[in-house]
C-alpha cells in the first residue's frame, strides 16, 4: 500500500488551503476501523467516494466503503503475508485497461481524477490490490478447478440445434427516489399479487416509467435468449398472466407478467457480446432532461454519431463499449433487449435519479460457431468458481482478523 503517499498528499492539500486546515487535515487520517495491525482512515473513504463519484458510479452509503476498504486491507495483508510482488508493468497495463473504460489514456485519466480530488495513489492502489488479488486466487485455487464437458452442455441449456423460445411480457419500471425505496417496494408487492392481464396493464398505466406504459406495459414477442440471465429462469418458472417478484433495480423496481411462450422452429442464436452507447443527461426525468433527450435522438442514425453529440463536454458523459451479456447490468440489459441496433431508450437513471441515461444499441455479436461458444462457457464456468473460492477464502480471513472501530 502506498498510505504514506497518501499522507503527503493529503497534508500538502490541506497546507494549501492556509489557516484552519490542521484540525481538518487531523481529521481526515482518524480511523475509521482497524484492521490487525492497519488503520483505515477517513481519508481513503473521502478518496473512495470521489473516486466513485468521477465514475459516475451510482451513490453508496459510508458503511459500504467502509466495508470494502476493510476487505481491501484484508486482501493486502494475505498478499503481503505469502510475498506476492506484482510487477510494474502489470501495474502500468492494469490501470492502461482501466482508463481505456472510459475512453482515455492513463494520463487523461489521471488528470479527470485529479480535477475531482482524488490522489493518483488511490487509483493505483486499487489497481495494484486489484490485480495482485486476482494474481493470487488464480495461483491458489486455480489447479483445482475442472469444468466437465456435462456441465457446459448444461450451462448452454440446449443442443446447437435446438429451438429457440420467445415469450410475450409485459413491464412495470416504478422510479424509487432515494428516500422512497420502502414505499415503492411495498407497491410493488402489490401489483405482483396481480391476477389477470388487464389488471397488470392498469398498473403500467399508471405507475410504470418506460415508453411502454401506454400500451400498459404490453411489449412485443422477444428470444428469451436476448433477455438478461437474471430474469430468463424467472420467466420460464410462471405460467401465462403470472408475475414474477419485484426485481430491485438502480433507482426503481421491475415487474414481469408473462402473457405467452412459444417454441420457435428457428435455431436459438447466442451472444458473445452486446455492443451499446451510453449518453449521461444531468436533471434525471425533468423536462429540460427529456428535452435534451428528444434532441439527442433527433441527431443520431449509429452510436458513432455521440461522439459528435458528446464531444465538447466532458469524457465521462458518453460510455461505449462491448461486453459479453453476463457483464451487463441488469436493468440495461433488458433495455437493450427491446431495441434493435441504432435505436434507442430512455427508461433509465442513475446518480439516484439525477442522470436520464440516453441509451443505445450499437449492435449484437453472435458467438462464431459452437466450439467458441463451448470454450466462452467453460472459461465462465471457471472464472464464477474462481469468484466463489475468493469469495469463501476471504469470509475466512475476514473472520480470523481483528476488526475494531474506534
Amino acid at each position: 500500500m502506498s498510505f504514506l503517499r497518501q499522507i503527503c498528499t493529503a497534508l500538502a492539500m490541506a497546507a494549501s488551503l492556509g489557516t484552519g486546515t490542521t484540525a481538518d487535515a487531523e481529521g481526515l487520517f482518524a480511523p475509521a476501523a482497524l484492521v490487525n495491525d492497519s488503520v483505515v482512515t477517513e481519508f481513503e473513504i473521502q478518496q473512495r467516494q470521489l473516486f466513485l463519484s468521477t465514475l459516475n458510479s451510482p451513490a453508496v452509503s459510508r458503511d459500504v466503503i467502509l466495508d470494502a476498504l476493510i476487505d481491501e486491507r484484508i486482501r493486502a495483508q494475505e498478499i503481503e503475508n505469502v510475498g506476492l510482488e506484482i510487477s510494474q508493468e502489470a501495474v502500468d497495463s492494469g490501470k492502461a485497461e482501466f482508463a481505456s473504460r472510459a475512453n482515455m489514456n492513463v494520463e487523461e485519466f489521471v488528470d479527470a481524477l485529479t480535477a475531482n480530488g482524488v490522489a493518483e495513489e488511490t487509483f493505483t492502489d486499487f489497481v495494484t490490490i486489484g490485480i495482485a488479488w486476482r494474481e493470487y486466487i488464480g495461483a491458489r485455487f486455480g489447479p483445482r478447478l475442472q469444468v466437465s464437458e456435462a456441465e457446459i452442455d448444461r450451462a448452454l441449456g440446449s443442443s446447437s440445434g435446438a429451438s429457440a423460445i420467445r415469450v410475450l411480457i409485459s413491464e412495470i419500471i416504478i422510479p424509487a427516489p432515494e428516500g422512497r425505496l420502502a414505499e415503492v417496494q411495498a407497491l410493488a408487492e402489490q401489483i405482483a399479487t396481480s391476477t389477470s392481464i388487464d389488471e397488470f396493464s392498469a398498473y403500467a398505466r399508471e405507475y410504470s416509467a418506460t415508453a411502454s406504459r401506454d400500451q400498459g406495459g404490453r411489449l412485443p414477442w422477444q428470444a428469451l435468449s436476448n433477455l438478461p440471465p437474471v430474469l430468463r429462469p424467472l420467466l420460464l418458472g410462471l405460467a401465462p398472466g403470472d408475475v414474477t417478484e419485484p426485481l430491485t433495480i438502480p433507482n426503481a423496481v421491475a415487474l414481469f407478467q408473462l402473457r405467452d411462450i412459444e417454441e420457435t422452429g428457428a435455431p436459438d442464436p447466442k451472444y458473445a457480446a452486446i455492443d451499446y452507447a451510453a449518453y449521461y443527461i444531468a436533471g434525471g426525468r425533468t423536462p429540460a432532461a427529456l428535452k435534451r433527450a428528444e434532441e439527442v435522438r433527433a441527431q443520431v442514425d449509429v452510436c458513432n454519431d455521440l461522439y459528435g453529440v458528446a464531444q465538447d463536454e466532458p469524457p465521462e458523459v458518453l460510455e461505449r463499449g462491448s461486453k459479453p451479456v453476463a457483464e451487463i447490468p441488469d436493468d440495461i440489459a433488458f433495455e437493450l433487449s427491446k431495441l434493435d441496433p441504432g435505436e434507442s431508450s430512455v427508461a433509465l437513471t442513475r446518480a439516484n435519479g439525477q442522470t436520464l441515461v440516453f441509451l443505445m444499441l450499437c449492435g449484437r455479436t453472435e458467438v462464431a460457431n459452437e466450439s467458441v461458444a463451448r470454450a466462452d462457457v467453460a472459461a465462465t464456468l471457471r472464472s464464477s468458481r474462481l469468484n466463489a473460492f475468493a469469495e469463501s477464502y476471504l469470509d475466512k480471513l475476514r473472520a480470523d482478523a481483528r476488526i475494531r472501530f474506534p
